[in-house]
């Protein structure tokens, strides 16, 4: 049974799989990892001083991932930075819907009080970004050196 169990996640992680229950379960053993000083969370260089620079600026700065929330605090408060869970006002999940929904974008400008078109939306998956643009959200769509956008 357990060798079932563990063959099924690691096919749905072979298929990139976005489920909630399976980015939650992911989400629990980066806990182990994180907390036990195993992992540590690494950022584009100019992530965190983009982001301070937002911040100053008095702009909200909010994560919306298909990774858990609790994987989010957990990279973001474990990272080679250290914890920077300071510089950011809120997470969400796939619990507030699917990132290729329009509608996910209009829950989250209802939930932080913001109009749609004054948020923007950094991404590098092209079916997101056109999901945000039809919620009336701005978008910037990130390509990051070996990686490509899709």
């Amino acid at each position: 049974m357990i060798q079932a169990v563990v063959d099924n996640v690691c096919w749905q992680m072979s298929l990139d799989r976005k489920t909630t229950a399976l980015k939650q379960l992911q989400g629990h053993i980066w806990r182990a990892a994180f907390t036990a000083g195993r992992m540590k969370a690494e950022f584009f260089a100019d992530v965190v001083p983009a982001v301070r620079k937002w911040r100053e600026a008095g702009m909200k700065v909010y994560i919306y991932s298909s990774g858990s929330v609790e994987a989010q605090k957990l990279l973001f408060g474990h990272s080679t930075e250290g914890d920077i869970l300071e510089l950011v006002d809120g997470h969400f999940d796939t619990k507030i819907g699917r990132k290729v929904e329009s509608e996910s974008y209009r829950k989250i400008a209802d939930i932080t009080g913001c109009s749609t078109n004054n948020i923007l939306f950094l991404t590098d998956a092209t079916r997101e970004a056109s999901a945000a643009e039809e919620a009336d959200v701005h978008v910037a769509v990130v390509v990051r050196p070996d990686r490509k956008s899709i």
